[in-house]
């Protein structure tokens, strides 16, 4: 073999070997994606748990606002539909922004019960409700931490898959963005609910 055979045997191997490295990085950045979602899924798993035995506390004192907790009922139900489909393919951008929306409409109806339950001092007292509040209030900042890892992962994951040239091996595999989370969709979200008496 030829001295310019040689070299381009060498430069084959070297691409390949660089090729086959940015290859394995990004399969295990979309792993630590997959992974940082399965952390928020068990927070959200133990939400969803703790909204039904919420809403029955509070049922037997806000029997007039029925209307306010069957729209957690209702949150929550459609949170868990969203919930399952994300976790069904967990770098699906469409299914995980219905995720985002699905846990904004649920963070919102529980919000609103939680202003409900400062108007009942009766409620308010109930040991039961303080605990299942105080264990909620745990679990939301938990659901915190772990979007913010999740994003933390997909950031990574996203700037190493655009980035020259292992540009060229995400785009030959088939490696997509992955999504970013939002705590908020909109304006509307934003807003806190307000305690009145």
């Amino acid at each position: 073999m030829t001295q310019t055979g040689w070299a381009m045997l060498a430069l084959l191997v070297v691409v390949l070997v660089w090729a086959v490295a940015a290859y394995n990085r990004l399969v295990v950045l979309r792993n630590r994606i997959a992974n940082a979602f399965g952390q928020i899924d068990v927070q959200l798993k133990r939400r969803h748990d703790l909204v039904p035995n919420l809403v029955e506390v509070a049922r037997g004192y806000l029997k007039h606002e029925a209307s306010t907790l069957q729209a957690v009922i209702q949150a929550r139900a459609q949170a868990v539909g969203a919930a399952d489909a994300a976790r069904a393919a967990p770098g699906d951008a469409a299914r995980i922004g219905a995720l985002a929306q699905a846990e904004g409409l649920l963070g919102g109806s529980l919000g609103r019960l939680m202003v409900l339950t400062e108007n009942y001092p009766e409620l308010k007292a109930d040991a039961t409700m303080r605990e299942l509040s105080e264990e909620l209030t745990s679990t939301e900042n938990r659901i915190g931490f772990a979007r913010q890892a999740y994003n933390d992962q997909a950031l990574e994951f996203n700037d190493a898959a655009r980035q020259f040239p292992a540009l060229i091996v995400a785009r030959l595999f088939g490696f997509g963005s992955a999504p970013m989370l939002r705590s908020t969709q909109g304006p509307a979200e934003r807003e806190v609910p307000r305690v009145q008496f």
